[in-house]
């Protein structure tokens, strides 16, 4: 009798161990989640040093030497874009508004891609002016259903933009705990990295990890989740790059969702010389081509340039260095894709589809 209560007292204990072990691991959160709340990059993603200084008075004296003339050919004529918006309007497209601002319909569906409209990218009148005009206004833009947001810089998220957005009932797709922001919107889901949502039948957009941070205060550091759009319409793939820098995580991230058939991916924002070097979290155009290679894409297009100042190379070399550098990286000069700002392209073209 006492032998059976001592293998009953033993088994309690094995079954204790083994439901705590499952509830550990259940527990467990992601490598990015820390346990105060925060987040942070992938595994194996660089680590800014804490050598480096950034001297915004040092920012502000050298970026007063940039010249901003903005080529002729940097800007369609509104008038052509308005044409083309309604030439273009049975077609799947993708048009390039500014910034990382893209309208991009697919089928019945009208995406737009973190959609800033202000003429400066900060708080209130504060921040980087653009000097280059969207390519539309708010009020122009046509119906849209899908809003993707992919960090709460002030580049991305407008709150000017946001708030004046004409079609809140548009599902809007951002990272973890950034939906507070769009109170007023009917449809909002927070996603955390590889979470998947189904729009319809032929459109499905995953949240991917990317390289960078987030921040829009002195007090949100990591606060909120940042990240990669993963378009997926049929059998074809458009991944939307968060601002990123380069990281491990793309041969990953490759390997699982590639081929891509075209990535969209931030070009310029780069340069802070004499401060540092380069920024670990903004790719420059060859980083850029390095992160479409890994993730096996067949086109690569540049963003992220060509409308605020945000660092100090001249506004016109990224397109110059990304097109320069292409082969280099494995593609042809025609696939590694340069848009003026108001530029439309058919997706069917693009990506060889009917």
């Amino acid at each position: 009798m006492a032998d059976g209560k001592k293998l009953i007292q033993i088994l309690l204990i094995l079954i204790g161990i083994l439901l705590n072990n499952c509830l550990s691991i259940a527990m467990e959160k992601p490598y990015h989640h820390l346990p105060d709340g925060t987040f942070r990059n992938p595994e194996g993603s660089p680590v800014r040093s804490k050598d480096i200084k950034f001297s915004y008075r040092t920012f502000i004296k050298e970026k007063k030497k940039i010249d901003i003339t903005v080529p002729k050919d940097h800007v369609i004529d509104k008038k052509i874009v308005k044409e083309n918006l309604e030439k273009f309007k049975d077609d799947d497209y993708i048009a390039w508004i500014g910034h990382a601002t893209f309208l991009i319909k697919l089928g019945e569906t009208t995406i737009i891609t973190d959609p800033v409209f202000s003429k400066n990218a900060g708080p209130l009148i504060f921040g980087p002016k653009r000097y280059v005009e969207p390519a539309l206004q708010l009020k122009e833009i046509p119906k849209t259903d899908v809003f993707l947001l992919t960090h709460n810089h002030y580049d991305h998220q407008d709150m000017s933009t946001i708030r004046g957005f004409p079609y809140k009932d548009a599902k809007v797709l951002l990272p973890l705990k950034l939906g507070k922001y769009f109170q007023r919107y009917k449809d909002v889901n927070e996603m955390d990295w590889y979470d998947e949502i189904k729009i319809n039948n032929d459109l499905k957009i995953t949240l991917l990890p990317a390289v960078h941070w987030s921040k829009r205060s002195l007090t949100d550091m990591n606060k909120t989740l940042w990240g990669n759009f993963l378009i997926e319409y049929k059998n074809k793939k458009i991944l939307f790059a968060c601002d990123t820098g380069y990281g491990n995580i793309y041969k990953d991230l490759g390997k699982k969702y590639g081929p891509i058939d075209l990535t969209m991916i931030n070009i310029g924002a780069y340069d802070f010389r004499p401060m540092f070097e380069k920024s670990i979290y903004h790719t420059t155009p060859e980083e850029a081509l390095k992160v479409a290679q890994d993730l096996r894409s067949k086109k690569v297009l540049g963003t992220h340039w060509g409308t605020f100042v945000l660092s100090l190379e001249p506004i016109m070399e990224p397109p110059v260095r990304f097109k320069a550098s292409a082969e280099k990286y494995g593609f042809k000069k025609e696939d590694a894709i340069i848009y003026k700002i108001g530029e439309f392209g058919s997706f069917k073209k693009l990506l060889d589809y009917n």
